[in-house]
């Protein structure tokens, strides 16, 4: 005897803009689940359950399915994790970051796979440095220029950011929301302390300007 044909998901009616976001969530999932490779409209129409065509018509190509999934993964997490909060406060700063993770691991999953892909396929470089340029980078610069006095530098905002991706990245494999916390208080204090000392330096440079 054969066995009964598992029922297919039931496609849905989806509007322009919703939709939208709905494939683009889909088409993360499916690559955090599988991989790059096993991004094909088709997998991608299952996972929302809709048609194949809707997903042709939303975005015409594979390729311009990734970038605007990236786009959508990247400006999520940063909206969700408190990166550049604007508060001028080191409390507030990433204080939803370890919430982000747990709450959306594929959304990081997703970013993971597409900076490894990018290694086998240097065509998806250009794309993902200038999302990561424009918008993580420079929204972490943008927020110690918040915290800290005097000008930030570019190898001290990447320090900052690699700290944070690699903490998404261990929280993502490991688990362990609270030493991923423990970790985002000690980098805070790092900041104070920077804040502090430059605060310092700035106050004796100023007393030896007035001497002089």
């Amino acid at each position: 005897m054969t066995e009964p044909a598992a029922p297919r998901r039931p496609r849905k009616r989806v509007t322009y803009g919703a939709g939208r976001e709905a494939l683009l969530n889909a088409a993360v999932r499916v690559v955090a689940r599988g991989g790059l490779r096993k991004l094909t409209y088709r997998a991608v129409a299952e996972e929302a359950g809709v048609t194949h065509g809707l997903v042709v018509h939303h975005f015409g190509s594979r390729d311009a399915l990734i970038e605007e999934a990236l786009t959508h993964a990247i400006r999520s997490s940063l909206t969700s994790s408190d990166l550049e909060t604007g508060t001028g406060s080191t409390a507030d700063f990433t204080a939803g970051l370890t919430q982000m993770v747990e709450s959306g691991p594929d959304l990081q999953a997703f970013q993971y796979e597409l900076l490894l892909e990018s290694r086998r396929r240097p065509e998806l470089l250009p794309h993902l440095r200038a999302l990561y340029d424009d918008e993580y980078f420079e929204a972490t610069r943008r927020e110690l220029a918040q915290l800290l006095p005097g000008p930030v530098g570019e190898g001290l905002s990447r320090m900052v950011f690699a700290t944070l991706e690699g903490l998404v990245l261990h929280q993502l494999v490991f688990g362990e929301r609270e030493v991923i916390e423990d970790a985002l208080d000690e980098l805070r204090n790092v900041l104070r302390l920077l804040a502090a000392d430059r605060e310092g330096r700035g106050g004796r440079d100023g007393d030896l300007a007035a001497e002089a």
